[in-house]
């Protein structure tokens, strides 16, 4: 009988040892993230995407069946308050700077996914309190009132 309890209580202690072990590394990877995300520069979401066509001028060179037309003319596109809204980029700075802020959105969307995945464990791994509050103690009063005759 003796033996059966001591058991009983190791594994129960040996499993709440690696539950708080577990809990800690989940916390240190949680407090990792947040770092990460504190460290990222500025971001903004869409993708850069390239543009040709021909122009209106009637007696421009793109309108030869030859010519390719004007471009490739790169462009941001991204979507703000449920429009899609396209910005120009003419200038390599542009274009390298847009390229940076992409992949930061990236870098953040990619941490924050993790971050809720590392949330989603602790919440799980974590030990529901036995204790009750005042008020869930209490036990609901009956009520005092009659109902209506019919």
């Amino acid at each position: 009988m003796l033996v059966a309890l001591y058991r009983a209580y190791s594994i129960r202690s040996v499993m709440e040892v690696s539950m708080t072990a577990s809990l800690k590394a989940l916390e240190e990877r949680r407090s990792a993230l947040l770092s990460q995300i504190q460290q990222l520069g500025e971001f903004r979401p869409g993708s850069i995407s390239a543009t040709s066509g021909r122009c209106g001028n009637p007696g421009c060179r793109c309108r030869r069946p030859d010519h390719p037309g004007h471009g490739p003319n790169l462009r941001l596109t991204f979507r703000r308050n449920g429009k899609t809204v396209t910005i120009a980029l003419p200038s390599e700075a542009d274009r390298r700077k847009a390229r940076r802020e992409i992949e930061e959105f990236r870098r953040w969307q990619q941490l924050s996914r993790q971050y809720v995945e590392v949330n989603t464990q602790l919440c799980q791994a974590r030990p529901v309190e036995e204790t009750l509050t005042s008020q869930e103690k209490k036990r609901p009063k009956r009520s005092n009132k009659k109902s209506p005759k019919k």
